[in-house]
């Protein structure tokens, strides 16, 4: 289960350098909004953020961009990223408490 806790541990991550980045800007005057996935990907890498969009649509279908891709990249990166990292975490700490549970009823 090591898997999916390191996988929850990068999406949580990138979704505390989100709350970081927007706390930054709420701190030097932007507007207090947070930022979006879109936001932050295309100020990381915008030619990233192209060729994906051409990808998916030329190989892939174009609904996918439409239905999927637009939605995730307008949602907040907070979000986005929080909720696959709770659920990951999850499913890795969950076995490991299920094997202390049966490890303590065993002694008694």
């Amino acid at each position: 289960m090591w898997f999916w806790r390191v996988l929850g541990g990068l999406f949580l991550a990138f979704a505390l350098a989100a709350v970081g980045i927007d706390a930054w800007q709420w701190t030097h005057g932007a507007d207090r909004r947070l930022s979006t996935v879109g936001e932050l990907w295309f100020a990381l890498a915008p030619g990233g953020l192209n060729l994906t969009q051409a990808v998916v649509q030329r190989y892939l279908l174009p609904e996918i961009w439409d239905w999927i891709g637009r939605p995730l990249l307008l949602a907040p990166a907070v979000v986005v990223a929080g909720v696959p990292a709770l659920l990951f975490l999850w499913l890795g700490f969950r076995r490991r408490s299920e094997k202390l549970a049966r490890i303590f009823r065993k002694r008694r």
